[in-house]
């Protein structure tokens, strides 16, 4: 399995730290935050790994990431997304990179207490077709929102106004090969950006999505609130590291 970490973006609601730099090149407190994807990556012993980053300091990822020696790894693959099209048109640049092979899809500002690995096993024994990691959370409206029927999802709400569920669908998903030939059938939406969540309905729709439940905290690190809870959290007990 290989590993992509979506860096782009704008980081717009973190503005003005974000205009002399890329969102996830910001600190979270002793780190900055692009390490904690890439090591929950290699602690769930995934090594091969594409970052998806863009904007107008994609080449400080290089300056501080380098071959990704830090992280005990040969190297890091690096791709550059044009423009603001959506996680869904970010991934859609990795297809070359997975080559044909399953893949951990983290966005580069999740952070976790525990290894996945756990989830990444749980997916390697699936068929195939899709896995998403979900977290309770208070806020659901923020994010991609499950519908239950039962213990199946039947569809995913793109941050509603009424969640259905107190489940946050969080950025890290795994998928197979048919993930690029889906994409490839997207429109934009309303934001004008390829949805993650049309993606994970379309998976719903031929019955091949399945879910895990995230162990320990989980947090996104994209707005001010989130930041600070992030650098809290790791502050109080760390956060999972290879």
């Amino acid at each position: 399995m290989k590993g992509v970490i979506l860096a782009g973006g704008l980081g717009s609601r973190l503005f003005p730290c974000t205009k002399i730099t890329n969102k996830h090149l910001l600190p979270v407190y002793d780190r900055p935050m692009i390490h904690y994807p890439i090591e929950s990556l290699v602690g769930a012993g995934i090594r091969d790994i594409l970052i998806v980053t863009g904007g107008n300091y994609a080449g400080h990822f290089l300056q501080l990431l380098g071959n990704g020696k830090e992280f005990g790894l040969k190297e890091l693959h690096y791709t550059y997304q044009e423009g603001e099209g959506g996680i869904a048109d970010a991934l859609r640049l990795a297809e070359d990179f997975a080559d044909g092979e399953r893949l951990c899809v983290v966005l580069g500002d999740n952070i976790l207490e525990r290894s996945i690995r756990g989830a990444v096993e749980a997916y390697e024994a699936q068929a195939g077709g899709a896995r998403i990691l979900v977290k309770k959370v208070s806020d659901p409206q923020r994010f991609g929102v499950p519908v239950f029927d039962g213990r199946r999802i039947v569809r995913i709400e793109e941050k509603p106004a009424r969640p259905q569920s107190s489940y946050a669908v969080t950025g890290i998903y795994f998928y197979d090969r048919q993930v690029f030939e889906m994409i490839s059938q997207l429109s934009p939406s309303a934001r004008g950006e390829l949805e993650i969540s049309d993606v994970n309905n379309m998976y719903i729709e031929r019955g091949q999505l399945e879910w895990s439940e995230i162990e320990g905290w989980w947090t996104d690190a994209g707005t001010f609130p989130s930041l600070l809870r992030a650098s809290q959290l790791i502050a109080q007990g760390g956060a999972n590291r290879p």
